[in-house]
């Protein structure tokens, strides 16, 4: 592949805007010199995003019947709407279908799909109180052999990220997991503002889309909310202008400086389904919306890209916006080679619009939508 020089847009580095051209020589940012001209009409050049919320895509959730094929599709299908690395995502399911995506996820690891970053099971071991969309007859506590299949994954994925509750493990289990290099998150719990600390003391670093099915902020109990708020750890966010209300989220972002970005996306990501089955529940796609009949939100119907426009649109700087989708996700999962362009990274690229619409992507410097 020949040197490629881009020009015409702001370049973002993964922490600030930085002088261009930006130069890509086989697929790696290299330093500037010469290359065949790439001009891009204005916007923003910035690293390819990293999603680490990712249900389904094209039609299809991640579940039992996931293969290693269909990983590599869902990878293929984020990347083409803006996230060059994801992390598919099971949602409570029975030990049968966890299996089969984690053996799915590991035989995705082993061949080296473009685009997967390894698995993120969030369940079954959550708090039926704030069990959002999940189904609670398959919400239960951990056992140790659940524990050890998560001990097994760990070794065979490159990320395995959990979301479980304290009412559901022990701080022993958080413990293992955590050293072992499991990703723990705090999801879909009931739990007090101390029982959130002790968690994150025993090894929990991140906190599953915040202010959504966890205990909130009051004025006694500051709830799993102000343990994310005030604790050394992350935070997913789903700024779809639905999940969370706009004053909230200003609130959230002048507390910590830790909060990225996730699409939480479904099924009708990528494609234009109207309606979709959850664990065999119907999931409705309305005005921006998606839905349990009952009205229960589940899951976003949302791309980075327009997470980016809307954290903007709150007044959010441009810089902090792009560094939610692509170097505070990469921090989370202990990546530091990705969400970056700077001199040996892979030029996984995306090119937004001034409007932060998305324009084109490239994977390794080749150009994929």
């Amino acid at each position: 592949m020949s040197a490629q020089v881009f020009t015409g847009a702001q370049v973002f580095d993964g922490a600030r805007f930085v002088p261009g051209p930006l130069r890509v020589v086989e697929g790696v940012v290299t330093d500037p010199g010469p290359g065949q001209e790439v001009r891009l009409d204005g916007g923003y050049l910035a690293p390819g995003f990293l999603d680490l919320q990712v249900n389904g895509a094209g039609g299809r959730m991640v579940d039992g019947q996931c293969t290693a094929d269909w990983l590599a599709e869902m990878c293929a299908i984020h990347a083409r709407l803006g996230a060059t690395g994801i992390l598919p995502t099971l949602i409570t399911d029975t030990p049968d279908a966890t299996a089969a995506v984690i053996a799915a996820g590991v035989e995705a690891a082993q061949r080296q799909v473009p685009g997967f970053l390894g698995l993120h099971l969030e369940g079954p071991h959550l708090d039926r109180r704030r069990k959002g969309a999940h189904d609670p007859a398959l919400i239960r506590p951990m056992e140790e052999v659940d524990l050890q299949r998560l001990l097994a994954a760990a070794r065979q994925l490159p990320t395995l990220m959990v979301t479980l509750a304290p009412a559901s493990a022990t701080a022993e289990q958080i413990g293992r997991l955590a050293a072992a290099g499991v990703v723990i998150s705090l999801g879909h719990s009931d739990c007090s503002h101390d029982e959130a600390k002790a968690a994150m003391a025993a090894g929990a670093s991140c906190v599953t889309h915040l202010f959504n099915a966890m205990s909130q902020l009051g004025n006694r109990d500051p709830g799993l909310v102000g343990a994310a708020l005030t604790g050394p750890v992350h935070a997913g966010l789903i700024a779809d202008g639905i999940h969370v209300a706009p004053e909230t989220i200003r609130i959230a972002m002048a507390a910590s400086d830790r909060l990225f970005l996730v699409s939480d996306a479904m099924a009708a990501a990528g494609s234009d389904l109207t309606e979709f089955t959850l664990n065999g529940r119907r999931i409705l796609r309305r005005e921006g919306r998606l839905t349990l009949d009952d009205g229960t939100l589940a899951g976003a119907d949302l791309t980075l890209p327009r997470a980016v426009s809307v954290m903007v649109g709150l007044g959010t700087p441009v810089e902090t916006a792009l560094a939610m989708a692509t170097s505070r996700p990469a921090r989370c999962l202990g990546r530091p080679d990705l969400g970056q362009l700077r001199a040996g990274a892979r030029a996984d690229m995306v090119h937004l619009g001034p409007d932060f619409s998305l324009r084109s992507v490239w994977r390794s410097g080749k150009r994929i939508a």
